[in-house]
C-alpha cells in the first residue's frame, strides 16, 4: 500500500530561504543532459515505467473549441488509457490516467462523463493562461470550478511579482488563492517560460510552497518555452530543499512540450535520481500531456507484439 503523505500546510513567508540563492544555468544544463543517459530501462521494465507514467497523466484538453462532446471522449480515454487486448497482453485488468483536466465551464461535462471511476476533474482558473483578470475574479473562478466538481484546481500567478521581486505579493495572491481552492488541491503553474532566468524559477517554486501549493508545475502549455529538463531539475531541487527545511512534501508537475514515451522515460528518470522511486507516483507527480498517451500505448504493443503498428491505431480521443 503506498504511504499516506499529509497535505502541506505551507509556512510564513520566508525570504532568507532563497532570496541568496543563484541558479548555475550551465550546471543545471550539464545534469540535465545527463539524466537520459544514466539509467537504461529495457524491455518489461520499461513497459513497467510507461505504465506507471499513464497513471500520472493528467490528460488534458484547453482549446478555445472545446466542447461536451470532446470532454466526454476525452473522459473515455482517461478510463481506459490503452486498448483491452494491450491490457490483457501486460497482465492487468484496469488501468486508468491520474486526472482530467479541463476549463472551468466544462467540469460538469467530465465530472459527469467520469461518474464513479475514480479519476478526479482537475480544472484550470484563476484567467489561465495569462492571469491577469482581477484577484477577486481569479478567486471566484476557483470557487466555481470546486463548486462544479473539481477536485484540483492549477491556478497561474502574476509573473510580474516574480520579475519585480515583490515576493510578499505573490505569497498573499497564492494564499489567498490556496484559501479559495478549500478542500480541492491547488497546483500553482509559475510558467517558466516567462520567468528569465533559473534563479527565478528557483525563488517562486519557493514563494509558492511556502504559500501552501499542493503542487508546482512548470507551465500553461502556452509560452513559447514550456517544460524542459533543467528548468524540471531546478525545481525539484527546489523541492527537495523545502522538504528537508519544512519535512512538508509537495508534487511536481512538468507541462507542456511533452509528447512522447520518451519525454515520459525522462521525467520519471529525473524524480527516480533526486528525489526516489516515492516521488514517481501520481499523488506526488503528474505529467500535463495528451498527445503523449498515444506514443505510450504505441511502446506498449511494440513490447507485447515486435512490431510498432501506425500511430492512427491509437485514439487520443
Amino acid at each position: 500500500m503506498t504511504e499516506h503523505i499529509p497535505r502541506p500546510q505551507g509556512t510564513p513567508l520566508t525570504t532568507d530561504w532563497f532570496e541568496g540563492n543563484v541558479v548555475n544555468l550551465s550546471a543545471a544544463e550539464r545534469r540535465a543532459a545527463t539524466l537520459p543517459t544514466r539509467r537504461t530501462v529495457k524491455k518489461e521494465w520499461q513497459a513497467a515505467w510507461l505504465l506507471r507514467a499513464i497513471t500520472c497523466i493528467d490528460l488534458t484538453t484547453l482549446a478555445g473549441d472545446d466542447t461536451e462532446g470532446r470532454v466526454i471522449r476525452l473522459c473515455a480515454k482517461a478510463k481506459a488509457p490503452i486498448r483491452a487486448d494491450l491490457l490483457e497482453g501486460l497482465g492487468l485488468d484496469s488501468l486508468t490516467v491520474g486526472a482530467v483536466c479541463v476549463y472551468p465551464t466544462m467540469v460538469p461535462h467530465a465530472v459527469k462523463a467520469l461518474g464513479n471511476s475514480g479519476i478526479p476533474v482537475a480544472s484550470v482558473a484563476t484567467g489561465f493562461p495569462a492571469g491577469l483578470t482581477p484577484l477577486p475574479i481569479r478567486l471566484a473562478e476557483i470557487r466555481y470550478a470546486v463548486e462544479q466538481g473539481a477536485r484540483e484546481i492549477d491556478i497561474v500567478i502574476t509573473r510580474e511579482h516574480v520579475l519585480t521581486a515583490n515576493w510578499t505579493a505573490l505569497y498573499d495572491e497564492i494564499r489567498a488563492m490556496r484559501e479559495a481552492c478549500g478542500p480541492a488541491h491547488m497546483k500553482a503553474i509559475l510558467a517558466t517560460g516567462d520567468l528569465r532566468s533559473l534563479s527565478n524559477v528557483y525563488k517562486a517554486s519557493m514563494v509558492a510552497m511556502q504559500a501552501g501549493s499542493d503542487f508546482i508545475k512548470t507551465s500553461t502549455g502556452k509560452e513559447e518555452v514550456n517544460a524542459t529538463l533543467p528548468v524540471s531539475l531546478t525545481m525539484v531541487r527546489a523541492l527537495r530543499d523545502y522538504r528537508d527545511l519544512t519535512g512538508q512534501i509537495v508534487g511536481f508537475k512538468p507541462a507542456g512540450g511533452l509528447k512522447t514515451a520518451k519525454d515520459a522515460m525522462n521525467w520519471l528518470i529525473l524524480m527516480k535520481e533526486e528525489l526516489g522511486t516515492r516521488f514517481t507516483m501520481p499523488d506526488l507527480f503528474r505529467i500535463g500531456a495528451s498527445s503523449m498517451l498515444g506514443d505510450i500505448e504505441r511502446q506498449l504493443e511494440h513490447h507485447l507484439t515486435g512490431r510498432y503498428s501506425a500511430a492512427n491505431r491509437h485514439a487520443l480521443a
